[in-house]
């Protein structure tokens, strides 16, 4: 029996040197917020209505993408580690509890920046190929 190894070719959003694709999602604030990294469990407070800060104190706002989007459920698996099953059972506990209200959201990537970059202290996530100066990536680790 012949095995043969599987050829690996680089999709279209494969990066040069290691950086994330460029459709990959990232986490964005205002081009005029300094935040340049946050914690992953600080992301996560943040969406999962846990804190309303940022760690210097800061008052933040995420923002979410609609539901059904795509970008949505990736930032959920990536970046928080849940499913969109996960998190609505989450917040329709807290609504129902009265102790806080969900993300806002907003149709797409598009309006996201658009709302980030004109909101102090909001946060969301788009693709990578929909930065522009108004809104910068934020380093998660």
């Amino acid at each position: 029996m012949l095995l043969l190894a599987p050829t690996l070719m680089p999709g279209p959003a494969a990066a040069p040197s290691g950086a994330p694709p460029p459709d990959s999602l990232v986490v964005v604030v205002s081009a005029d917020n300094p935040l340049i990294r946050m914690d992953r469990l600080r992301l996560q407070d943040l969406y999962l209505g846990r804190t309303s800060r940022f760690a210097d104190g800061r008052q933040a706002e995420p923002i979410d993408q609609a539901p059904g989007s795509p970008d949505r459920a990736t930032f959920y698996a990536t970046y928080l580690g849940r499913t969109l099953a996960e998190v609505k059972a989450h917040w329709s506990r807290i609504i129902f509890t009265g102790r806080g209200e969900p993300p806002r959201e907003v149709p797409d990537g598009v309006a996201l920046r658009k709302l980030v970059a004109g909101t102090p202290g909001a946060i969301g996530y788009l693709e990578r190929r929909q930065l522009d100066v108004s809104v910068h990536a934020v380093e998660i680790r």
